[in-house]
């Protein structure tokens, strides 16, 4: 029962984090001070209960994602407040919580090998990012002219096309420069994209009318991790290890 009160309490944390970081790409400091202190009566409860055992998991469990996402956060690979909510996770839940769902007993995978649950729920998290590109892709299928998605077929699985007149300013990035030389302008893709402000709307609204450029420009959403956080938090209590289980299941019997 307590477990599944730590799980509870989490989550509308993590769906206010989502919201925040979709709306101003920040999630404010206060946030994970008050899920840990609203958490802290059932922490306490299992230090008493559990006593020395507990504590040293949940110890182990913080030195470990502390020590995992600091390092991203230094390699830049890492938002601060990504790194504090899984820092906050692995305090209130240092191993996967054994739960019961009607006669369903979650993790329907059970926990793995490696009982780290905060470090099941950032795999959980990367791999369902993957699919975002397909999603991508599939969208793009559908609305783009095939002409169009062969002439540029890298562009479907990184972003989808904008027409002028709706871009609005925020937290989208042109895949391309436009380039206006002598004898035309130039499109050319960017990696890290182009931001979008008014002086660029404005640029690629003149290029337009000017018949310089189409009626559609590529974009890139910028795609907040607190989402697929969330959802690799989710995943991890509903199926467990999204990676262990497809390891064991599927690829180790091709080797």
């Amino acid at each position: 029962m307590i477990e599944l009160i730590k799980v509870l309490v989490c989550l509308p944390f993590l769906a206010y984090s989502c919201y925040s970081d979709i709306k101003t790409r920040r999630v404010s400091n206060r946030v994970w001070p008050i899920m840990l202190g609203v958490a802290s009566p059932f922490l306490i409860y299992e230090m008493i209960t559990f006593g020395l055992p507990y504590i040293l998991r949940t110890m182990i469990s913080f030195v470990v994602i502390f020590t995992f996402v600091y390092v991203l956060f230094m390699l830049h690979a890492f938002g601060g407040a990504d790194a504090k909510v899984l820092m906050v996770i692995s305090i209130i839940l240092p191993v996967f919580p054994n739960l019961s769902l009607f006669s369903l007993q979650l993790p329907l995978w059970g926990a793995p090998l490696f009982d780290l649950f905060t470090f099941s729920v950032f795999g959980n998290s990367v791999l369902l990012t993957i699919i975002v590109p397909f999603g991508l892709l599939f969208y793009n299928l559908v609305t783009v002219p095939s002409k169009e998605l062969m002439k540029k077929p890298l562009y479907a699985f990184i972003g989808y096309r904008k027409h002028i007149d709706d871009l609005k300013e925020g937290h989208f990035r042109l895949i391309e420069n436009h380039e206006e030389t002598p004898n035309g302008v130039v499109q050319r893709f960017t990696r890290t994209g182009t931001s979008i402000d008014r002086k660029m709307i404005l640029k690629l609204q003149a290029m337009h009318k000017k018949g310089s450029i189409g009626e559609y420009v590529w974009i890139t959403p910028g795609l907040p991790f607190m989402i697929p956080i969330t959802a690799g938090f989710l995943a991890a209590v509903v199926f467990g290890d999204l990676i262990s289980y497809m390891s064991f299941n599927y690829l180790m019997p091709l080797i």
